[in-house]
């Protein structure tokens, strides 16, 4: 007996349609139900930044984030050109509580390890640090506001094999 196929898959975002569909999960959950000025969600980092996509078996995208890395995440991580910066993490409404948070920020950890980083900073929205501890990540720093919305910085070690 064969396990069921999962109901969704992650990989890096490749192509036009890809980025496209990123961009409409980050307009539906940022700007759309936590009122982002839709003109700070989309930035000049998206242009060489690892974008993740989270799809169902159907093709519909359920969720997203990005990792910047080298001279874009050097001002979210202190500098340190062995960190990677995971950022713009949103899931769609009916994916919540499926696991697809949790598995696009191990894939993204994994496009991390494979440019060579040692660790993954991120800025988590406040009610989210639970979710981001139970995945490795260690809250540094004071509170902040990003959008009006308090965030704390988080790191997490990677591990090489």
């Amino acid at each position: 007996m064969t396990a069921a196929p999962p109901p969704y898959t992650t990989r890096r975002a490749v192509g036009e349609g890809d980025l496209a569909a990123c961009f409409q999960v980050r307009k539906d959950v940022f700007v759309g139900e936590q009122d982002v000025p839709e003109e700070i969600e989309y930035d000049a980092y998206d242009a060489t930044a690892v974008h993740v996509l989270a799809i169902a078996a159907d093709g519909t995208a359920l969720g997203t984030g990005r990792l910047l890395y080298g001279a874009a995440a050097a001002g979210k991580t202190g500098g340190d050109p062995a960190v990677g910066s995971l950022g713009r993490l949103a899931v769609t409404r009916r994916a919540r509580g499926l696991g697809v948070g949790a598995a696009l920020v191990r894939a993204i950890e994994d496009e991390a390890a494979g440019l060579g980083l040692t660790a993954v900073d991120l800025h988590a929205q406040t009610h989210a640090l639970g979710f981001y501890e139970r995945l490795g990540y260690v809250v540094y720093g004071p509170e902040f506001p990003d959008a009006g919305i308090p965030h704390r910085a988080m790191r997490r070690e990677l591990h090489q094999d």
